[in-house]
């Protein structure tokens, strides 16, 4: 089965139409010099989308209590025509977020529909009964599932993530090393919407458990040379500590890699939330086997260290300034720990039951204290400040991998290309006539390619 969800040119923006029900048709893909051509070598294609649970979608902007739940002919019109849509571009891999759990009927359209065009589904609801929750579906011609797992991060916004681990039925790469795995790991998540500032360790929080899992599963299967594709609604974009956060632990976002975009360039959205301002915050990550990367602590700790420095920022103080606000009312030239706490305290970071927990406040303070007396110099809170961390450590203390200098052949994706429906969100603009959500969806295609790597223990 050849992937086929580009649009041929004859039918540009059908998507964002009020005839966004009559699906596309079109096996070519367009290039980055702009000209189109077909696919013919072996591909993934990964779509990920956020299709608006009808308990959220608001039909009356004057009484927002008003919602699409409430009429059957609305909610199950529109999910018709999102199927429509998945169906036709038959990406490998689909990972639906928002996908209202809690109704009988919806459920059983998507499972029957995408079952008997040949997907593996799996579903899950959010924690304390939120309504809705994900649906990842894998299909069968391309992926055979040989586990699922479940994470439950029962955590301030209730949040979930689905970790499948599949394994191509017919490989992609013929070679004569049959230790080669060609297999993925995909992760499905939607993360909380930042509300306020202080929530920005919440979402730290649950990206950080998601990456704990992945590294765990991956060490206790022996999974170290596998490619891991990470899908969903991130609710931040790459402005924010996230975004950072993931790209310190070797992802990269396909679309930008696609589009040649830097981690400075904003020229996509993906998404017109309920305050209606739009921003893109729809990835699929990528992270191939032979990437390096930090220890996850050491990864974590900067980008709760980038926190602390907005939160400072946030209060308009400068660098000599904070360093003076968190040292408080001491007369030495030093920050001690007690006035360390109090100041993450006075920021919003530790007050909440949803903040830096006593140990995370403890590890902080290890980084940031170099020379273990006690503490903090000038010199040292420049580590909070320009959120560097000593990396000559792993997770366990090890300063060195006995298998590093060995290497190996792997299994990985090159980014092919990657598109946003509609078609306008790529330039920054929201189309007022699109109607299936207020997202867009993302589609990336990959194709297999052989890398040489450390073979390194997880």
């Amino acid at each position: 089965m050849l992937v086929s969800f580009f649009k041929d040119p004859e039918f540009a923006n059908v998507d964002s139409s009020e005839n966004e029900s009559i699906p596309f048709r079109g096996t070519i893909l367009r290039t980055k010099s702009g000209k189109f051509s077909s696919v013919s070598e072996p591909c993934v294609s990964c779509t990920t989308f956020n299709i608006l649970a009808p308990i959220y979608k608001r039909l009356d902007q004057q009484n927002q209590n008003v919602r699409e739940s409430d009429f059957r002919a609305f909610w199950l019109a529109r999910n018709e025509r999102i199927v429509d849509w998945l169906l036709y571009e038959s990406s490998s891999i689909i990972c639906l977020q928002e996908f209202w759990v809690g109704n009988e009927e919806l459920v059983q359209m998507y499972e029957q529909r995408l079952g008997a065009s040949g997907y593996d589904t799996f579903k899950l609801a959010r924690t304390n009964n939120r309504g809705d929750g994900l649906l990842t579906a894998i299909h069968k011609e391309y992926f055979r599932v040989l586990n699922y797992r479940e994470l439950l991060f029962n955590d301030f916004g209730d949040r979930v993530a689905q970790l499948l681990h599949v394994q191509s039925v017919i490989p992609f790469l013929q070679n004569n090393d049959d230790s080669m795995q060609q297999e993925i790991l995909i992760v499905n998540t939607h993360l909380l919407f930042p509300h306020d500032s202080s929530l920005s360790i919440v979402r730290l929080h649950q990206v950080y458990k998601i990456l704990q899992y992945l590294e765990t599963y991956q060490r206790e299967n022996k999974l170290s040379q596998v490619p891991v594709m990470l899908c969903g609604d991130w609710n931040g974009s790459k402005r924010g500590h996230v975004y950072k956060f993931l790209r310190s632990q070797g992802f990269v976002s396909s679309y930008d890699i696609a589009h040649e975009y830097t981690d400075s360039d904003h020229k996509w959205v993906s998404h017109r939330n309920h305050r209606g301002n739009i921003c893109g915050v729809d990835f699929i990550w990528l992270r191939n086997p032979n990437k390096s990367i930090k220890p996850l602590k050491i990864s974590w700790a900067e980008a709760a260290f980038g926190i602390i420095k907005y939160q400072l920022q946030k209060a308009q103080l400068n660098e000599k300034d904070a360093f003076d606000f968190l040292r408080a009312d001491n007369n030495g030239n030093y920050i001690t720990y007690s006035d360390f706490c109090d100041a993450l305290k006075q920021l919003k970071l530790t007050s909440l039951s949803h903040g830096l927990s006593f140990q995370e406040m403890k590890d902080l303070w290890v980084q940031a204290d170099v020379d273990g007396n006690g503490v903090l110099d000038y010199d040292e809170f420049k580590r909070i400040w320009y959120c560097t961390c000593s990396e000559h450590i792993d997770e366990d203390g090890n300063s060195e991998d006995s298998n590093e200098g060995i290497t190996k052949e792997a299994f990985g994706f090159a980014v092919k290309n990657a598109i946003l429906f509609p078609r306008e969100v790529e330039k920054g603009i929201w189309p007022e006539n699109y109607h299936l959500s207020d997202h867009a969806r993302l589609t990336a295609l990959f194709s297999p390619v052989r890398l040489r790597c450390s073979q390194k223990s997880l």
